[in-house]
């Protein structure tokens, strides 16, 4: 039978029985907040290209963190921006560092927040890369050893959960070997397992002060191209120890992000990375969308895609609209 005995319209009549049958629904619990810390006291440097986000100094990270965790914002990720960067990122493991002071701070004041550190050696290296360098190249086995040394430091400082980006293979491995051996066998890690090397990234390059100083990211991060690769990605990093695996970008990779939900058994994370932020933000300063509605419409996707945990610059809008 279809017409007229059956009519889809009837499902739609109102928002209440809208309401009634949806079948996704997005909730602050399902938000995760990425906020740059920076050196200094009494910084909020506005993010030119990201309109909304902004470098902070630990001080006016934790007034953030504070009004996040009041919005039912369960989470937020630290991004790290030192004062002095070299050719071996020494900053980012240093244990008076931007990161570990903040996560110090943060969890002093809004304990029950949890803080995820981005585990990576770009924003530290002299040079950009994610990597050790040497005649040019970037070096993968000798990278673990500083992203082992990085992760070990953020536990060291507080952190909940600490989740490698670097693409380097063998480093969830690395950080879970060196967690296990000094006691943080109970901190889980995400794993960046599914990374594209992406043009959506560019507005985050200018927030993290991370542009590679030559060359680009391609001989690391995947290729957008390529789809079955990811699974691969995936579990390789399952098998070395990834208790949540993340799908970055998210517009552009929902195909990505409902393959990995099919084939694995573990929460999958999404990253609505920046230059997707940044697009809906320049549309609606021109008037073209409406920002709210497009900004629900894109995070909703994303859960239907399956994404079990979204990060967005959007967190905090979206904390608001969901409270309404």
């Amino acid at each position: 039978m279809s017409f007229p005995i059956h009519r889809p319209r009837r499902l739609r009549t109102n928002k209440v029985v809208r309401d009634m049958v949806r079948e996704t629904n997005l909730t602050q619990n399902d938000l995760i907040y990425p906020m740059f810390v920076t050196f200094g006291k009494g910084v909020k440097k506005k993010i030119s290209s990201m309109p909304g986000c902004s470098q902070m100094s630990v001080d006016e990270i934790v007034k953030e963190a504070q009004n996040a965790y009041k919005l039912g914002i369960p989470a937020i990720i630290l991004f790290g921006i030192p004062e002095h960067k070299d050719d071996k990122g020494t900053e980012a493991y240093n244990p008076k560092g931007v990161v570990q002071t903040a996560i110090k701070a943060i969890k002093d004041k809004v304990p029950d927040l949890v803080v995820i550190t981005d585990v990576c050696m770009c924003e530290y290296m002299s040079h950009g890369h994610c990597g050790v360098i040497k005649n040019g190249k970037i070096l993968n086995d000798p990278t673990l050893e500083l992203l082992a040394k990085e992760a070990l430091s953020h536990a060291k400082a507080g952190a909940d959960i600490v989740a490698p980006s670097d693409m380097m293979d063998g480093r969830i491995m690395a950080i879970r070997t060196i967690l296990d051996e000094n006691g943080f066998d109970n901190i889980p890690i995400i794993s960046y397992a599914a990374k594209y090397a992406s043009a959506f990234y560019a507005p985050f390059r200018e927030a993290a002060e991370s542009t590679p100083s030559f060359g680009d990211r391609r001989s690391y991060q995947m290729d957008p191209a390529n789809r079955r690769e990811a699974i691969k990605e995936v579990a390789l990093d399952i098998e070395e120890g990834a208790d949540i695996v993340m799908v970055k970008p998210a517009l552009s990779y929902m195909d990505i992000i409902s393959d990995v939900k099919d084939t694995f058994d573990v929460p999958v994370a999404a990253y609505n990375v920046s230059g997707e932020y940044s697009m809906v933000k320049a549309a609606a300063k021109l008037g073209w969308i409406d920002e709210t509605r497009v900004m629900m419409e894109i995070l909703t996707s994303l859960k239907r895609a399956g994404a079990d945990l979204i990060l967005t610059y959007h967190a905090i809008d979206a904390a608001k609209e969901l409270d309404k």
